[in-house]
């Protein structure tokens, strides 16, 4: 799967997370109990119809596992992102670098401002649609120009080209 369905992916798993918690006003916890008794439901009717109709299935849901690698991946990464933000914290709040420590203060009391007047959930969408937007662009291409060559995919406007 290329950059292109990875960001269509992201985006319509992110509009259905953002209908879910923001229209129905619903818990992102209320999401994964829905998900999970969709997905609880399907896999019980299937198991029934492929009973009745005597179909073997070929992998046994009940072995599936994850390796020792993964999960050792999965819990570093996270631990990385939470380590790396504790740090640029920290780093801030000793006050050695004061423009450093502006900035962060400033992010905040701005984040903080945005939280006060738009949900969070909308500022996580927000944020989605511009990973998928960055995904979609070359970091090379102005935003502009990204739309233009994207539409129907075909380059609206041809490049010049110099032979110097």
């Amino acid at each position: 799967m290329g950059e292109m369905g990875k960001a269509m992916g992201l985006l319509i798993s992110g509009t259905l997370v953002y209908y879910h918690c923001a229209y129905r006003n619903a818990t992102l916890l209320s999401l994964f109990a829905d998900v999970f008794i969709v997905l609880l439901c399907s896999l019980a009717i299937l198991g029934l119809l492929f009973r009745q109709l005597n179909v073997s299935v070929p992998v046994d849901p009940l072995e599936w596992q994850i390796s020792q690698d993964t999960a050792s991946t999965i819990v570093a990464r996270l631990a990385n992102t939470v380590g790396a933000a504790e740090s640029v914290l920290r780093v801030a709040a000793t006050g050695h670098d004061k423009r450093f420590f502006v900035k962060v203060v400033i992010c905040l009391y701005f984040l903080s401002a945005v939280g006060r007047l738009i949900s969070g959930v909308t500022v996580a969408y927000a944020g989605l649609l511009m990973f998928c937007l960055s995904l979609l662009c070359q970091p090379s291409q102005s935003l502009g120009n990204c739309i233009l060559k994207r539409g129907n995919g075909e380059i609206l406007e041809p490049e010049a080209h110099s032979d110097a």
